[in-house]
């Protein structure tokens, strides 16, 4: 089916409400179908997909396995990574859109700079340059080669999330800022056209962050309600 839009979700085992919220609200407000993959890392181990260490600094299963999405589609096609810590308003086809056959991969290109140490369940807050940009982004699949299973199992954090894989920056498309907010980050104002919101300081799934986000927490809670509503 051509018009079948392949989505790969980062999960983690904290963050499980998390998925299945955002898993929801993709389905909900989409006019295309969708696969939809949660990246989960005991599969990928035990295929010997993702055979890498901890890293001390890595916060969520899946800082690395988002790059193994080129490898996942055979390098052919586009597909959508997303952060699970996310929830759409609005049709994901319209994201879907936007590729272009020029770049090897798109992204919303955030200017963040983290002034807290730590964020969501003590993880340490790390900082360098496109914080943020791979935490969503549209492969190209048969551009991005590089990103061998022995590359993404054996390069640096930094090498992989600056996207030093490739030749030059050119490669890397623009996606308007409204495809990736980040809540508690950005600006209140910015959140009235935002399409995913993303809490990546931790969000209203964590005991301690219920209120991350204020209004928008809501949000997320009556997205929630509604998903339980259905298992009920």
């Amino acid at each position: 089916m051509t018009n079948l839009i392949p989505i790969f979700i980062g999960y983690d085992y904290r963050e499980r409400a998390a998925t299945n919220v955002l898993i929801d609200s993709l389905y909900q407000n989409s006019n295309y179908p969708l696969s939809i993959i949660p990246l989960v890392t005991n599969q990928l181990r035990k295929n010997g997909i993702y055979y890498r260490s901890r890293d001390p600094k890595q916060s969520t299963d899946f800082s690395f396995t988002r790059f193994l999405v080129p490898y996942l589609m055979g390098f052919k096609g586009w597909a959508i990574f997303m952060d699970c810590d996310m929830l759409s308003r609005g049709d994901i086809g319209d994201l879907w859109n936007l590729r272009d056959e020029k770049y090897s991969l798109m992204c919303v290109k955030h200017n963040h700079i983290p002034s807290e140490k730590k964020k969501f369940q003590g993880e340490i807050q790390s900082s360098y340059p496109r914080k943020n940009w791979s935490s969503m982004i549209l492969f190209n699949s048969k551009k991005c080669k590089a990103l061998n299973v022995d590359y993404v199992n054996t390069a640096s954090g930094l090498d992989l999330h600056r996207f030093n894989w490739l030749e030059n920056d050119d490669e890397i498309g623009e996606i308007p800022q409204k495809w990736n907010y980040l809540v508690d980050v950005q600006s209140d104002r910015e959140s009235k056209n935002a399409i995913l919101l993303h809490w990546t300081l931790g969000g209203p799934w964590f005991n301690k962050q219920r209120n991350s986000g204020g209004e928008l927490a809501e949000e997320w809670f009556d997205m929630r309600k509604k998903v339980i509503e259905l298992w009920d």
